[in-house]
């Protein structure tokens, strides 16, 4: 009876220790979204999301860049998940979104019309005081806001290292694209790419069917719930 009995819990102990462990993650993760809540507008499971998908750089070397941060809460929870040792760079206009084009589908040309709307947020407009409170709250000592529209910083802008995790939110196709022409190559093998908006906004979408398609890239097109994500590949010298 009692080697039966330890043949039989074994299992039932390694079931019950990860859905603890599980349990206690989900846990934590939700501390990490109050704690930051206030900073963003991503609904909770969104937020714990990234965070999830976030754990699966933790052993690519390299920095962490979000470009659209708005008030700086998804980037500042994703500090503290991957820890204060590493680089973060925060680029947003700082300024609102600017104006959506037919690209961009029907659904954008509409919310962007429509001001008065609970989830306009003035038009995704923060100053920078907020993604500056955001990310010291978060412990993170190495980080940098960058002010101005995307087609104007990416392009020179240089970094000191490959792009661990590289979180778009973008929303529209000029600018996710943009991002995406300036950054992808710069993101180390093994590393993520995170689009926000790809199953919000038609533009967003587009753009990287788009880019990928271009390249003829092998990367493939993931989701973790509503989050769309890739992990990046070694270059194949294929234009």
């Amino acid at each position: 009876m009692g080697a039966s009995w330890q043949t039989v819990s074994a299992p039932l102990m390694t079931s019950l220790k990860s859905f603890l462990f599980g349990r206690v993650r989900r846990w934590q993760a939700i501390r990490i979204y109050r704690r930051f809540q206030e900073f963003t507008m991503i609904p909770l499971d969104g937020f714990l999301d990234n965070l999830s998908l976030a754990r699966g750089a933790q052993s690519t070397p390299g920095c962490v860049v979000e470009c659209g941060v708005w008030r700086g809460g998804m980037i500042a929870g994703l500090a503290v998940q991957l820890g204060s040792k590493r680089r973060y760079y925060l680029f947003d206009s700082f300024e609102g979104l600017p104006p959506a084009k037919p690209v961009d589908g029907a659904a954008a040309l509409e919310w962007q019309g429509r001001v008065d709307a609970v989830d306009f947020h003035d038009n995704c407009k923060a100053p920078q005081e907020f993604a500056q409170r955001a990310m010291q709250l978060a412990g993170a000592r190495r980080f940098e806001l960058v002010g101005g529209w995307f087609h104007e910083t990416l392009p020179t802008f240089t970094l000191p290292e490959p792009i661990a995790l590289l979180r778009l939110d973008a929303d529209w196709y000029d600018s996710t694209m943009v991002c995406l022409e300036n950054l992808f190559d710069r993101v180390a093998p093994g590393g993520l790419v995170v689009l926000d908006d790809y199953f919000a906004w038609d533009g967003c979408s587009r753009a990287l069917h788009d880019f990928l398609s271009r390249r003829s890239a092998a990367e493939k097109i993931r989701s973790l719930g509503e989050t769309c994500y890739l992990v990046k590949l070694p270059s194949t010298g294929i234009d």
